[in-house]
């Protein structure tokens, strides 16, 4: 099955990017986009994933977006059903479909493969959540790096949504998390992927700052109000984990009920979301070094997004040139 790969951290211009891409081949093949991101698969989170807007999606065919309820769970064994799935259906078409996100997670379980991990149980999270409370989450990673080095390795202390999935596993199962994301490998994919990055992290940071502004502008505290105010979802769930909703809602847990949130707690929002938003793009991009088969194109560039098309081109047609996958 031919198609391509676009990834990049958050903020990077994936979104642009691929559209202007899918429009400059528009005469000659049909582009169909398929998200690979673990928060766009929410419905009703919308301006705090930066989500396609109506107009975007009206362009060319997405698919993964709003799938699922906030108060569901999505998993990347999940995902790589549904992308492997979409990637026939499209290519059956005739048209190209071309992955675009920046949840590395979900491209590395795409290309090595996974195995079908367990089920949730709520009761080991419940249990999970009991003892970082007392014990803190660092505590908890190092318990879980005692059971699991290699996932411990790559997680932050504090990373307490990712550090309570891998104990969780290692309670229900007897296995580490590392075991599940492991295949042979002649089973392994490597999709041409163009990836957008930053020669200059000050770029993106300063690029995030000023999106979580936008966002703010655009009514992002209310979408995380009304998703409170529904009284189904906590801050457990993975959906209200995601970057940004966590943090307003705590601030929102913070403030008196019904009170007006004043300019220095706004302020504390703005520090909190950005400086996670940070993170999140640093680990992505660790991500991406171990992908060392994507080709890099520097989104800081003034002409990063002709750069990112002309790469997917050159992806595309070589694409084209290999027997059995036009």
């Amino acid at each position: 099955m031919a198609c391509l790969c676009l990834a990049g951290p958050t903020g990077s211009g994936k979104t642009a990017a691929a559209l202007a891409f899918a429009e400059s081949l528009a005469s000659v093949q049909p582009v169909e986009i398929i998200s690979v991101d673990s928060a766009l698969v929410y419905r009703g989170m919308d301006i705090g994933t930066a989500k396609p807007d109506a107009s975007e999606r009206a362009r060319f065919p997405h698919h993964l977006i709003d799938l699922i309820d906030a108060s569901e769970s999505y998993s990347a064994a999940r995902f790589v059903a549904d992308a492997r799935r979409c990637v026939a259906e499209i290519t059956g078409r005739g048209h190209l479909p071309l992955l675009v996100g920046g949840t590395m997670l979900y491209f590395k379980a795409l290309f090595d493969g996974i195995d079908a991990m367990p089920a949730s149980d709520p009761a080991i999270r419940r249990s999970i959540d009991h003892e970082a409370a007392q014990l803190g989450w660092p505590a908890l990673h190092a318990r879980l790096a005692a059971v699991d080095p290699v996932t411990a390795a790559r997680l932050p202390p504090t990373d307490s949504q990712r550090i309570q999935r891998a104990l969780e596993v290692w309670r229900i199962s007897g296995r580490p998390l590392a075991e599940f994301h492991q295949r042979a490998d002649n089973d392994r994919i490597e999709w041409p992927m163009v990836s957008l990055e930053p020669g200059d992290r000050g770029w993106l940071h300063n690029r995030l700052a000023l999106r979580f502004e936008q966002m703010m502008a655009d009514g992002f505290l209310d979408e995380v109000r009304q998703l409170r105010s529904r009284g189904d979802l906590d801050p457990s769930l993975p959906s209200m984990r995601c970057v940004g909703y966590r943090q307003a809602w705590q601030l929102l847990d913070e403030a008196a009920a019904g009170e007006r949130l004043a300019t220095a707690a706004l302020a504390l929002l703005h520090e909190r979301a950005v400086a996670a938003t940070r993170q999140l793009a640093k680990r992505q991009l660790t991500w991406l070094r171990s992908m060392p088969f994507r080709s890099v194109v520097a989104c800081d560039e003034p002409d990063a997004q002709h750069q990112a098309v002309k790469a997917l081109h050159t992806q595309w047609a070589a694409l084209r040139d290999t027997p059995g996958t036009a």
